[in-house]
């Protein structure tokens, strides 16, 4: 049996859009991502030592895993034997959403729908792409005031297009994280909420 796991995240829309993933994969996965996200406010590492440093007193054996946008680093930050450390390879969580049929869906727009489709040609990097989208800003495209949001009058749900993503569509990035997150999420264990300090 696998280890509980606190899961840590930069922020609420990173746990909104992991858990949409997940939601996907399976309703407990969805779940135990809930209850174990410890959101850090940032890229906030040693917050998130210092955190599993006090769960680990109170429930000896803890584990962690700390989920970071790549930003501009050039290698991932060292965990320890405690803490593992996932860094996407893309530059923000939100670059993996740039998939212009799950964003018409979460829309509840139709694929025929010439201006939506046409907007996001605009701005979504081809699919194929992989250099563009390992960079292109997808937080500032995606974001409320961004030229997405502007262009088809209305904010992005960025959990629902998470949601509104099929298997086919998910990146080797997100599926390896969901494999990580089964395994250390879905013990029984973590499902107890750990109040030890950070607002979740």
């Amino acid at each position: 049996m696998p280890l509980p796991t606190v899961l840590y995240v930069e922020g609420p829309r990173d746990r909104d859009i992991l858990e949409g993933w997940a939601r996907a994969a399976s309703v407990p996965l969805a779940r135990a991502v809930r209850e174990a996200a410890v959101i850090l406010g940032g890229r906030q590492l040693g917050r998130a030592a210092s955190h599993l440093a006090e769960a680990e007193a109170l429930r000896p054996g803890l584990r962690g895993l700390c989920v970071l946008d790549r930003d501009d680093a050039a290698e991932a930050p060292g965990g320890t034997a405690r803490l593992e450390i996932f860094m996407w390879s893309r530059r923000h969580i939100e670059s993996y959403l740039l998939v212009p049929a799950a964003i018409q869906r979460a829309l509840h727009l139709p694929e025929h729908d010439g201006r939506a489709s046409r907007l996001l040609r605009r701005y979504v990097p081809d699919a194929a792409d992989e250099a563009t989208l390992r960079d292109v800003d997808a937080k500032r495209l995606l974001g409320a005031t961004g030229p997405i949001a502007r262009g088809l009058g209305r904010p992005l749900a960025l959990g629902r297009i998470a949601r509104a993503m099929r298997p086919d569509e998910l990146h080797g990035d997100v599926t390896a994280l969901l494999a990580r997150m089964r395994e250390g999420l879905l013990a029984p264990e973590v499902l107890v909420t750990l109040a030890t300090g950070l607002r979740r």
